[in-house]
């Protein structure tokens, strides 16, 4: 029988930019991946976030990004080796932190927005990141784009490793994303998006925006939880997956 993971990244908002539902999402999904602080969110709210994981047996990741919180950690950074390797380590240290003082703690790490998308292909940047995870705790998990290079990087260096899929986004032929600048790089309909997710869950594989089909190997579905309707997607995904008789169950342990 088939496993999937589902995951959402939450802790994002503050009062001046609501991005997402956290508590109706927390309620569907088996793993968050919660906002370190650089990209979105406050220390009060993310800890707000990790309490009601706590509360709803949800696995915490943290979900470090660029330090770009203007550009909601979207904008790729030029950045050297020895301050993204400190700015990952800074963001995971407050996490681990955070969540400590609610009484969880953290299992795993998925990079967010552009730096996620960068070490999907960078394979110095990949270095950069996977050091620091090596450094602040190398039982962390590392989730990542279903053949990203940073999952052949984390491996090669000792780390677990998890890939991705997203619901809610398009694929390129050769399994990369659609940018968000493209038309149709986002998808909306819960219906759509969950035949597609339970298609992955069973036979591997993920319709391309040309028509083609992708071979995916993934562990865990991402539903972004600041696309619109991300509530309603996610929680057709669910239904539709457990209907086919698919255990949604995390890739990493509580």
């Amino acid at each position: 029988m088939a496993t999937i993971d589902l995951n959402s990244d939450l802790g994002e908002n503050v009062p001046d930019r609501i991005v997402s539902d956290d508590a109706s999402m927390l309620r569907i999904v088996t793993s968050a991946n919660v906002s370190c602080g650089f990209h979105a969110g406050s220390p009060e709210g993310i800890r707000e976030t990790l309490a009601a994981a706590v509360a709803g047996g949800v696995v915490i990741g943290a979900h470090p990004g660029y330090r770009d919180y203007e550009n909601f950690g979207r904008t790729k950074v030029d950045i050297d080796s020895a301050t993204l390797q400190a700015h990952v380590e800074y963001q995971l240290g407050a996490l681990l932190g955070l969540a400590a003082a609610v009484g969880g703690r953290v299992s795993y790490v998925k990079p967010h927005g552009a730096l996620y998308n960068t070490i999907a292909r960078d394979e110095r940047q990949s270095k950069d990141v996977v050091a620091a995870i090596r450094a602040v705790d190398p039982s962390l998990v590392l989730l990542g784009l279903a053949g990203g290079v940073v999952l052949d990087v984390a491996q090669k260096a000792g780390l677990a490793v998890a890939a991705e899929a997203f619901a809610d986004r398009a694929y390129q032929p050769d399994g990369q994303l659609v940018s968000r600048t493209e038309e149709g790089a986002v998808l909306h309909d819960p219906t759509a998006v969950a035949e597609r997710m339970v298609r992955l869950a069973a036979d591997g594989v993920i319709r391309a925006i040309d028509g083609t089909d992708v071979a995916v190997s993934a562990q865990s579905i991402c539903v972004h939880g600041d696309s619109p309707g991300s509530v309603a997607m996610a929680a057709e995904t669910r239904r539709l997956l457990q209907t086919e008789g698919i255990t949604i169950a995390p890739f990493a342990g509580a």
